[in-house]
């Protein structure tokens, strides 16, 4: 077999992990040639491939981002988008491909393998870990580890001034980052996109706090919003998938907190920090059991499917299924953070 990869979306720590295992054992075990397809979905619609073999993934283990490169790119909304990566598909010889992505990525990989019948095998891959059907995605944990290792640097000086630290991390839906990074390294107040926020309450924690002489941290999530306001947006642009990109939830917040209580407040933003660099140790095994549990699935034909974690064991499951819906935080989770508000 002759096997198609693409990493599409936001870049992520554990991408090339994937493409080494897939490769590696594929070739090894199997005896299947791979080719590389460029910036995501556009590779595939425009026939750009790039060379992924043995060699080509040698020492690509550590390494952040991806051999590939990524895009947003949509087929589904691209002038005669489908008929044109079946037809560069055929030219290059290609009997299955591997999309490795998140939500939007494997959610046209869903469809071009229900509708369309190209067979298709998802990789779930978003800092966020907001993909249903899985428990984890990989880069999740270096972006929770970069996240709490800026916390713990921000409590000294927020502490040394007497100011009230808004840290501000990725998370347009799902507030899975900023509840673990805000649990790990302790934050004061945590904000999610699931829990719309009370701006007076949270005016409270930071006065609670400084009663106690320490000065409050706050983690919110990008996608978090204030009862009576809506999502904090750049500039009302949309993405190929009809996404806006988000900024300023954390500049408003300080503003806010500023106006009310009269305490000096600060945003660190972290932003691309937190899916950038070298994946963590857990990263580099999720991503490594995905990519050898993927190859197998394109081995045993067994496409439309997406490989998932459950528990300490790789299943798959329907891609319609793993995008039906995103995973969002349980209630139950936030409110056991609660106690450490204020």
């Amino acid at each position: 077999m002759r096997v198609g990869v693409l990493t599409g979306g936001g870049d992520c720590p554990g991408l090339n992990a994937v493409m080494r295992a897939m490769v590696r054992k594929g070739v090894k075990q199997y005896g299947h040639e791979f080719i590389g397809f460029r910036d995501g979905w556009r590779g595939p619609l425009e026939g750009d491939t790039s060379k992924l073999d043995i060699p080509a993934v040698r020492g690509i283990l550590p390494r952040g981002g991806t051999i590939l490169g990524s895009s947003r790119t949509n087929p589904l909304k691209a002038e005669d988008g489908v008929r044109r990566v079946k037809e560069n598909l055929a030219k290059h010889e290609v009997d299955a491909l591997v999309a490795i992505g998140g939500e939007d990525t494997l959610g046209v990989a869903s469809t071009l393998s229900d509708d369309y019948g190209i067979p298709c095998v998802g990789v779930p891959k978003t800092i966020d870990n907001d993909l249903n059907a899985t428990d984890y995605t990989f880069g999740f944990d270096t972006a929770v580890n970069i996240a709490t290792e800026a916390i713990d640097r921000l409590h000294t000086t927020a502490e040394s001034h007497m100011r009230v630290l808004v840290i501000e991390v990725m998370g347009r839906h799902a507030g899975w980052i900023a509840l673990h990074a805000g649990l790990a390294g302790g934050a004061n107040v945590i904000l999610i996109p699931e829990r719309r926020f009370d701006i007076d309450q949270v005016c409270a924690w930071v006065e609670s706090r400084f009663k106690v002489r320490y000065a409050p941290i706050i983690v919110v999530a990008e996608g978090a919003m204030p009862k009576d306001g809506d999502m904090v947006t750049k500039d009302g642009t949309l993405d190929s998938f009809g996404h806006v990109r988000l900024s300023g939830i954390g500049d408003w917040l300080a503003k806010e907190i500023e106006k009310r209580t009269g305490k000096e407040a600060r945003t660190t933003v972290l932003g691309h920090i937190q899916r950038g660099g070298t994946p963590t140790a857990f990263d580099r095994w999720l991503a490594t059991r995905f990519g050898l549990h993927a190859i197998d699935a394109v081995h045993e034909r067994d496409f439309g499917k997406m490989v998932a974690l459950r528990g300490t064991n790789i299943v798959r499951v329907p891609l319609a299924e793993a995008t039906a819906k995103l995973k969002t935080v349980d209630p139950s989770l936030y409110e056991e953070a609660q106690v450490f508000f204020g």
